[in-house]
């Protein structure tokens, strides 16, 4: 359960990117409340060329509008990863996933075990210590999958006229649909951030048999004498 959500939402994360550039430079201004166009003054503007000549970003030329595909590929995207959480979300309550792996506890949070971690964090540990998350991993993983997917998917939702419109408190309690997009924005740098030192440590900690481990759920064989020499 956890390998095959984790491809998906890994497919369509890649997906959302792509296709929120797109998007975004459609019409690269952030506003924050309920209005937002060409008339009012943004909160920030991004230092891009836009693809619509109407918004005025002090670029000489425009980009290829590519706004039709991209949304349409974007919200598809967004709801197999809806999807997919979902599926996660329930499976790891029902396994215990969460509790053994993604909760730290109270002996995690001590200050000697963070003190430990951080000493060796960047040695990239073989054998058993790879075959369980470390204290800045479960609270990493917990703060992407509790809080910045729950709300990526929420600002995502208020941006959306049909179920603003059934729910309207999804974006009054945003403050507008502008401020949701900005939190949107911001939401999605942090995942990227995220994505980059993910695929960073998983290649420094050993690209093959991690990707081995996390396509077929067998841990390579030195990993696994590794494990019994422990034992």
């Amino acid at each position: 359960m956890v390998r095959v959500t984790h491809w998906i939402t890994a497919l369509c994360f890649l997906t959302l990117l792509l296709s929120g550039v797109e998007i975004l430079i459609s019409h690269p201004r952030f506003y924050w409340g309920e209005a937002g166009n060409v008339l009012e003054p943004p909160l920030f503007t991004l230092p891009i060329p836009a693809s619509r000549g109407i918004v005025k970003t002090g670029y000489k030329f425009v980009l290829p509008d590519q706004n039709g595909w991209s949304r349409s590929m974007h919200f598809q995207s967004a709801w197999l990863v809806v999807f997919a959480g979902a599926v996660y979300l329930l499976g790891g309550l029902a396994s215990g996933h969460f509790r053994r792996n993604l909760i730290p506890g109270k002996r995690d949070l001590s200050w000697h075990a963070l003190s430990a971690v951080l000493s060796k964090h960047l040695r990239f540990q073989r054998g058993d210590d790879r075959a369980s998350y470390n204290t800045l991993q479960k609270l990493s993983y917990a703060v992407v999958v509790f809080v910045l997917f729950p709300l990526v998917i929420w600002t995502g939702l208020a941006m959306s006229p049909a179920v603003v419109s059934a729910f309207p408190a999804t974006v009054t309690t945003l403050g507008g649909q502008q401020s949701a997009r900005t939190i949107h924005f911001f939401v999605s740098i942090a995942l990227v951030i995220f994505f980059a030192v993910h695929v960073a440590m998983v290649w420094l900690a050993g690209f093959g048999s991690r990707m081995r481990a996390m396509i077929t759920g067998r841990a390579a064989v030195q990993e696994q004498l590794a494990q019994q020499e422990q034992l």
